[in-house]
Order: C-alpha cells, then structure tokens, then sequence
C-alpha cells in the first residue's frame, strides 16, 4: 500500500478509483499517485508479495512486516493465501494515516476475490485497536502501528516483508540506505524484503546495508522488480 509520510490524508484530495484488473485503488489527485497500480491493484499484490515472497515458505510459523497497510488488500491476500502454504501466521502492518471506514466499505475486493464469506475478517482488520494485537482467525494474528517507518526499531523480528511504500517520485526518503538500514536490522537471518520498485538506486541503497539484491519479473505494468535476502556470517 503506497503511503506518504509527509502529509496528512486530509491534506490531500483523494478518490476510489478502478484500476485495470477490476479491483479499487486510492488516488492522490494532487500527486498523481495511488496506493496501487493502475495496471492491476490485485494482480500486483499477488504477483510482487505471494508469488515472490510468502510462497517461499510453506508449512511453519512466519511473520511478516507490511510498510504502508493502508486498504488492507496485501493483508488480506496473505491470509486468504497462507492456508494453502499451511502458513501460520503473524502480521505486522505499519500506517501512519489510516485509511477512513467510508473508504474501507467502497472498496471491492472482497467481491473481487470472491471471498464475500471473509468480509467479517477482512473488517476486523481495520476495525481492530492499534497497537494491539488481533486475532484474525486461529492460524493469523495482527498487529498494526501508526507510526513513521523511519521510527521503526525491530530487531531480527521479520521473516518477510512487504515493502510497498510510494515510490521515489514523490517519497524519495522512503528509498534511502536509511530506510533499508532499519529493514536490514528488522529482518531475522536469511530474511526476504520484496517491493514492486526497480530503480538501480533503489537497489545501490538496498547493497549497501548489507543485502543482497536480485532483479524478477515485475507485475503487470512494470517490467521489473526487486527481492532482498539478509544473508549475514
């Protein structure tokens, strides 16, 4: 979910708009910027966050730090996803704006996914206290923070993480050695990071606090992206 860290939400005009898959977005009029693609809000996340990062693991406990939960879609993915993995799960989502409830009901996902029978879950993802931990269902456990990303302090706690801040363009700090220093640390040994971004500088920063950094096939749209594994003596 791309998030700012500089603005309020109520700062900036906002609207649901459809992107090419079907499926909702949030766009930033202002920015020109929306918290999915446009090519595809559900192929994305399937493609960039399951395919390439959570069905690297199967058959365990594994826990995972989302950076930007915003609508809620990569969440709810990865829980309608990790039973097939026989993934146990606990989920950490960091936001500092979250998003509104009349934006939560607008959104479609649910219809999209056909998983109209996991609308109570799907809400409870978003009703749920902050900074607290809710139990989804037996086998997914969440836990969301409203804070800034930069003010983050784990340490070897993530087995995975969905990184799907807004890109460079309009939040270059959130693309900095920075950021990935705080990502490195985060990450347990052999930790994976995967984002939808390709940019070379993008991946300098990522090398150079320790990562090690390949290019995959992007989602639609994007012809690549990026997986950071923490490999550590």
């Amino acid at each position: 979910m791309r998030r700012t860290g500089s603005c309020s939400k109520s700062d900036l005009e906002r609207k649901i708009i459809t992107t090419a898959d079907g499926s909702h977005t949030i766009h930033l009029t202002e920015w020109d910027e929306q918290y999915h693609s446009k090519h595809g809000a559900i192929q994305e996340a399937y493609h960039v966050f399951i395919k390439n990062g959570l069905s690297l693991f199967e058959n365990r406990e594994i826990s995972i730090l989302e950076i930007g939960f915003g609508t809620g879609l990569n969440a709810l993915i990865t829980f309608l996803e990790a039973p097939k993995l026989e993934l146990r799960v606990q989920y950490t989502g960091v936001e500092k704006y979250p998003v509104t409830p009349d934006e939560v009901k607008a959104l479609n996902y649910l219809d999209e996914l056909r998983a109209g029978k996991f609308r109570e879950q799907f809400q409870s993802m978003h009703d749920g206290a902050w900074e607290k931990d809710i139990s989804i269902s037996d086998t997914f456990q969440l836990h969301k923070i409203q804070k800034d990303f930069k003010d983050l302090d784990f340490e070897d706690a993530f087995d995975l993480i969905y990184f799907d801040a807004f890109g460079a363009r309009v939040q270059p700090e959130l693309w900095t050695e920075t950021i990935f220093a705080v990502m490195f640390k985060a990450l347990k040994k052999k930790g994976i990071l995967v984002t939808y971004a390709a940019k070379g500088s993008v991946r300098r920063a990522m090398q150079q606090v320790g990562f090690t950094v390949e290019r995959l096939p992007g989602p639609p749209g994007k012809r690549e992206m990026l997986r950071a594994v923490k490999h550590v003596c």
